[in-house]
């Protein structure tokens, strides 16, 4: 994030830069047309052509304001994109805000009071959106009125604990159960549509296990950005990873 890079990492762990520009990347996702867009701390939406590394602004403001310094995105099945505007907010300042950006590029803020919103996943029937609220130690479950636009009766999904502990990072498996890192006690936890913990993955060195997604044979592999020790991390699980958008042809 600091130096501005876009790492690629291949089967056998070996890293190459794929793009360095002058931006602060923190989040990114890949479209089905093979762009790579990048929630950028310091410069808002950016997006990345992935052969020739060429990263340029999609988004940089909210009307004629600045975005607060965005964290992660997430695309639905229909284009439209979703994405958090973290800055330094938490508890003592619960400013962060969650937009989405239709696929007709319509900009809505749909909330604007989050102590600290992280990555973000939509459930399987895309009718919720479930949020990492880091500050908080807290995934929120964001509730939608018929046709999405509008949300409604948004609380609390999953109160997690640990003193030194917070999400980080958020996955879908197919079956609608969701996958959450759990930063500060290096920890995957795996829960229920219902929000009940089925299991707990751990991480075999270093406690801030952030960001995942799935892929591999039968989306079934799970990855698994470790920021202390600076490394990923792979699990194979029993299910296959809820389909992305830049899974679609």
């Amino acid at each position: 994030m600091c130096h501005g890079r876009i790492l690629k990492c291949d089967p056998a762990g070996e890293f190459t830069v794929a793009a360095t520009y002058d931006g602060e990347p923190n989040g990114l996702k890949i479209h089905k047309d093979g762009r790579i867009f990048i929630a950028d701390h310091a410069r808002g939406i950016m997006v990345m052509d992935p052969v020739s590394g060429k990263v340029e602004p999609f988004l940089t403001r909210p009307g004629l304001e600045r975005f607060h310094g965005l964290n992660d995105l997430h695309f639905a099945a229909n284009g439209g994109l979703y994405f958090t505007d973290q800055g330094q907010s938490g508890l003592h300042a619960p400013y962060g805000r969650l937009f989405r950006l239709s696929a007709d590029g319509d900009l809505d803020c749909l909330i604007d009071n989050i102590p600290s919103p992280n990555s973000l996943v939509l459930n399987e029937h895309e009718n919720q959106l479930y949020l990492a609220v880091t500050r908080m130690n807290a995934v929120w479950r964001v509730r939608f009125l018929p046709g999405g636009r509008t949300v409604a009766k948004t609380g609390t999904f999953m109160q997690l604990s640990g003193g030194m502990a917070e999400p980080g990072g958020l996955a879908l498996r197919e079956g609608g159960e969701l996958v959450i890192g759990h930063m500060g006690i290096g920890t995957v936890w795996v829960m229920s549509r219902l929000g009940e913990p089925m299991y707990r993955i751990r991480s075999p060195e270093g406690i801030l296990t952030a960001n995942m997604a799935f892929g591999g044979p039968d989306n079934r592999d799970l990855f698994i950005t470790e920021a202390e020790m600076s490394s990923i991390l792979k699990v194979t699980q029993p299910f296959s990873g809820k389909p992305m958008l830049s899974h679609q042809d």
